[in-house]
């Protein structure tokens, strides 16, 4: 988990219940402007049947998403942060941390939107209001900054008295349509006639349905109280899912008691004025007050959320810039400068908006947050997908009405919708969250909260392991793995480079180490050493496996090495040694190139006192040695994965071979290139007419090469001294060069 400041030690947090902390916030921005200003634009335009299809297509994707939000919460102790700290613990601060940071300033950007939104349905029905439309927006956005900053339970109070102002103007309005209310009217509504939008575009199916979506987006509002409520396992199912039945319940109803009630052509043309004119008992201002109480219930619950978000993602260690707006009250935990922070917002936003809230400008923003939005939702879904699916044991939600293809669908519904409604701003804020992600990303995150992506990796690992395990390996499908035997410090880096070159991205690189001495004296050491080894690995910034062992002598510890080190059926075909040194035992040395191939695995021993670096010269050149096929294959192979790396770009390889009269040189020549051609592989082919000893053609004519490939066969043990002085006379004061023992399952024409 991330750490934990101060602050959370010592402040005393809210705790309020499922009506109060989830539904209400919840409920109120579900039923929002779009129920007085477009939904009977939406009934008029797609007919009462369209507009039920519609409510419940989108209904269908904000179920899903409230079962994947109940799966995630009632698995795991959920705290502040809403659907941020959901997305972090599961898919990791990465995802999290982009999807956090973008929350937060699509719910901090809802706050003067809904505001304009009131002004406006303000100035609409006082006219005389009109010229002091930015005194208004600054007064309002001042006075709800205030209940806010007071705190979370004053601003719940009032969203309470908010609640009942609207569930009253939603019985008036619906009273007054029900008066009117005619089964011809219905018949006559009930198909779509879509009318023609600017520039002789009809509207859709699809276009309408972009035009309502909005309408469902609220369940995200309680979620976000998280931190202040006392139970967030229980509330946050409960009263999210409430809040979406009795949304739909709503819905479903205005839509076919307005569908009856009302001429299609007044739908289209006048969906608030039907409303507030046709109003039980002529109660037109109970109306309009719902509609205050729409825009003003769900500014205040951004007002609300928002700072909760940023506080949450500011206590995770992922972005330190962040950290001043982790503090929080002293009593309740109130994010109080993060609330600051988006009282700025939200005056910048209201001065630039100046006297009129549209603008192309202030559109475009509109549909950005409602992408966030939807990601968001998008990737709530995903992560409960990825928790279901990865078979985590720790994965046991309380929710018993779940399952992965749920979160699927929710995801997919998510991301398909978002481009529906507008594809520009879709593609906009996907570029933006991979910004944010690759930017917290290189910010060489540690930490993971533990989040269920490990699972679902070991999930699809473990079937690909054990599909592999029941299938048979064939030398087109040879890929190098690397056993690195080295329990010298020194030698270590450049083994382990060399290794990492050689394998090129294609295969495994395990580096090994034996801790010599008793087991149950040095068993606690083995985790300290895994760590120094990935270490290593992170420096040097190579992808490679450590495994330690501990044994009394080297030779034991290398013997238990060689026999279990595999991950499943994916066994090292390649061991990789240092050249041995003058003080070391080459008996010993022989055993151990002895037991590797008796395993069947191939050799690799490298000499080299330094890696080569890009600077030296642009061009490098690697000469391979070719006295046979038997060898040949791997040396081949090895050399283009070696200049497939960055460094060796420009790299020539040369095929020598020697002949010992000049008829045999085109002949030689002929074959080789042949061979080379049929391998698929860059190379010049050049054959040495020469008697002398093999020990000076080498010396005259690779001693300017930048890596020298030679075969070798591993001698009996009785003729190990011999065989160890022969290999050296060949490559001291030689470039780094690299011995090759083939294993015989290498193809170079595969």
């Amino acid at each position: 988990m991330g750490k934990t400041t101060p602050e959370n030690n010592t402040s005393t947090k809210n705790q309020f219940g499922t009506f109060t902390g989830v539904f209400t916030p919840s409920i109120l921005t579900i039923l929002g402007v779009i129920m007085f200003m477009r939904a009977p634009f939406v009934i008029g335009e797609a007919g009462v049947f369209g507009a039920l299809l519609i409510l419940v297509v989108a209904k269908t994707i904000t179920v899903l998403t409230s079962f994947s939000i109940s799966a995630i919460s009632t698995n795991m102790n959920v705290r502040g942060g809403g659907a941020y700290y959901l997305i972090s613990r599961v898919l990791g601060p990465a995802f999290g941390g982009s999807i956090g940071l973008a929350l937060f300033f699509a719910i901090a950007l809802s706050v003067p939107f809904y505001i304009l939104g009131f002004t406006e349905a303000l100035c609409i029905s006082y006219p005389s209001l009109n010229e002091h439309f930015l005194q208004i927006t600054i007064t309002t956005a001042i006075i709800f900054f205030v209940v806010s900053y007071i705190g979370a339970g004053w601003a719940l109070k009032v969203q309470l008295f908010i609640l009942l102002s609207l569930i009253f103007s939603i019985v008036v309005f619906l009273g007054g349509a029900l008066e009117l209310f005619s089964f011809d009217t219905l018949r006559t509504n009930w198909q779509s006639e879509y009318t023609t939008m600017d520039a002789n575009i009809k509207y859709s199916f699809w276009i309408v349905f972009a035009i309502y979506f909005p309408a469902v987006t609220g369940i995200g509002a309680g979620l976000n109280m998280s931190g202040d409520l006392k139970e967030p396992a229980l509330s946050i199912p409960r009263g999210t899912l409430w809040a979406v039945l009795v949304g739909f319940a709503v819905y479903l109803l205005q839509t076919i008691i307005c569908g009856g009630a009302f001429a299609r052509a007044d739908l289209i043309n006048t969906p608030y004025d039907i409303l507030k004119d046709n109003a039980l008992f002529g109660l037109t201002f109970v109306v309009a007050g719902g509609v205050f109480s729409a825009t003003l219930s769900s500014a205040l619950g951004s007002y609300l959320g928002a700072p909760r978000v940023l506080q949450a993602v500011s206590r995770d260690p992922i972005m330190m810039f962040l950290k001043p707006f982790a503090k929080g009250s002293d009593k309740g935990d109130e994010p109080r400068r993060a609330l600051i922070f988006t009282l700025f917002i939200t005056i910048g936003v209201l001065v630039w908006a100046g006297n009129e809230s549209g603008g192309a400008s202030l559109n475009a923003v509109a549909s950005i947050i409602t992408m966030f939005f939807l990601y968001t939702y998008g990737m709530i879904n995903l992560a409960a997908f990825i928790e279901a699916i990865g078979k985590n044991p720790s994965f046991r939600p309380k929710f018993k009405f779940f399952h992965w293809i749920v979160a699927l669908l929710g995801a997919v519904g998510c991301i398909g919708v978002s481009f529906l409604i507008n594809p520009l701003a879709a593609t906009i804020a996907i570029l933006i969250l991979i910004a944010l992600y690759w930017y917290i990303r290189a910010g060489h995150l540690s930490h993971a909260f533990g989040d269920a992506r490990r699972g679902f990796v070991y999930s699809k690992l473990r079937n690909n392991l054990l599909w592999l395990n029941s299938t048979e390996e064939d030398s087109r499908n040879w890929r190098p793995t690397i056993l690195i035997l080295s329990n010298d410090s020194e030698s270590r880096e450049i083994l382990l480079t060399y290794s990492d070159w050689l394998e090129s991205g294609r295969g495994l690189v395990i580096l090994t180490q034996v801790l010599i001495g008793k087991f149950a004296e040095l068993a606690p050491r083995i985790p300290i050493a895994e760590k120094k080894i990935k270490e290593l690995f992170k420096e040097k910034d190579i992808c490679a496996f450590p495994m330690v062992a501990v044994s009394e002598n080297l030779e034991t510890g290398t013997e238990m090495i060689l026999q279990t080190a595999s991950i499943g059926s994916i066994k090292p075909n390649l061991v990789v040694l240092r050249w041995l040194s003058e003080e070391e035992d080459v008996g010993k040395f022989i055993n151990q190139l002895q037991m590797a191939k008796t395993l069947g695995m191939g050799l690799v021993l490298i000499n080299a006192n330094e890696l080569p670096t890009p600077a030296e010269k642009a061009k490098k050149r690697i000469d391979l040695w070719w006295r046979g096929q038997k060898n040949g294959d791997i040396m081949i192979i090895l050399a283009w994965l070696l200049v497939q790396n960055d460094g060796w770009e420009n790299t020539t390889i040369r095929v020598l071979r020697i002949v010992d009269n000049d008829a045999g040189k085109s002949p030689a020549a002929k074959a080789l290139s042949e061979l080379i051609s049929s391998a698929r592989v860059q190379a010049n082919v050049e054959v040495i007419v020469s008697t002398d000893a093999f020990s000076q053609i080498l010396k005259k004519v690779s001693s300017d090469a930048d890596c020298v490939f030679m075969g070798f066969n591993p001698p009996k043990t009785e003729g190990a001294y011999a065989w160890k002085m022969l290999y050296s006379s060949f490559i001291n004061n030689m470039p780094p060069t690299i011995l090759v023992n083939s294993a015989g399952s290498e193809d170079m024409f595969a």
